[in-house]
């Protein structure tokens, strides 16, 4: 394909270049929170900023490993991952924000996918609606390792994703409130822990791509617990997913090494 960017040896969208990136890269949707997340580094440096997305590369125990930021929504992330692919990436960790759909999600608490509800555009055009959306199981467990590490209160399993927040927030003023509300209820029946909106484009993208994704997501609230009238603060820290990624990170490059994966 056409390469659109400027300077020829780098990405378009997220302007970096091959080996400016490691292997290892963590995921946060919002810009603001890259530079909080390559704290935890050895020797972090800003590799690259432009639109939604920022770049900084360090160290974890003797690793490569970077930060990217991927904005809001599916396709933005599906760009960040396909370019950071390209620039040799093959380990994802998202670390995001949702809203917990669940009696006993709550703020707080943090929420590890399994996999993700496809109610959202990118992922269709990659696969069939059929294919789903699932989280790589080494990253996940390495996700759930890192949450017990640090005692934290943790759920694992399915999230829906979804484009519009107001969709799912008030959906009463839609013209196509009835689908969304029917639809937000069938998943809190079948168990949906909580709502985001970026897991099932990655896993998705993941896939076609044969590289490894995983999700770690902290409870802002939970919409269901406010329409019983149970405590629901909001809660805006980030620092224990971010935490988790950074220890799930740690694990993955351990058994990576044991086992003699090596980076492509």
């Amino acid at each position: 394909m056409i390469n659109y960017s400027e300077d020829p040896d780098r990405l378009y969208h997220i302007q970096t270049a091959k080996g400016e990136v490691g292997r290892y890269v963590i995921l946060p949707g919002d810009p603001g929170r890259c530079e909080k997340i390559a704290a935890y580094l050895d020797e972090p440096k800003l590799i690259a900023k432009n639109r939604e997305y920022v770049t900084y590369t360090g160290c974890l125990d003797g690793e490569k490993v970077s930060v990217t930021s991927t904005g809001i929504g599916g396709p933005s992330a599906a760009i960040a991952m396909e370019e950071l692919v390209q620039c040799g990436a093959d380990t994802f960790l998202r670390v995001g924000t949702s809203g917990g759909m669940q009696l006993d999600v709550k703020s707080g608490d943090i929420v590890v996918a399994t996999g993700a509800i496809r109610m959202e555009g990118t992922s269709k055009e990659y696969a069939p609606i059929e294919y789903p959306a699932v989280a790589d199981f080494a990253v996940t467990d390495a996700l759930i390792r890192g949450a017990k590490k640090l005692d934290a209160v943790c759920h694992v399993g399915v999230v829906q994703c979804k484009d519009s927040f107001y969709g799912q927030h008030t959906p009463e003023t839609k013209p196509v409130g009835y689908e969304l509300l029917n639809k937000w209820d069938a998943w809190v029946k079948c168990g949906c822990l909580a709502s985001e909106m970026e897991s099932a484009a990655l896993f998705i993208v993941g896939s076609t791509l044969r590289v490894r994704v995983g999700t770690v997501l902290l409870v802002v609230a939970n919409q269901e617990r406010a329409k019983k009238n149970l405590p629901n603060p909001v809660v805006h820290d980030t620092d224990l997913p971010i935490r988790t990624a950074i220890e799930a990170v740690r694990i993955l490059i351990q058994e990576d090494k044991k086992e003699g994966r090596k980076d492509e």
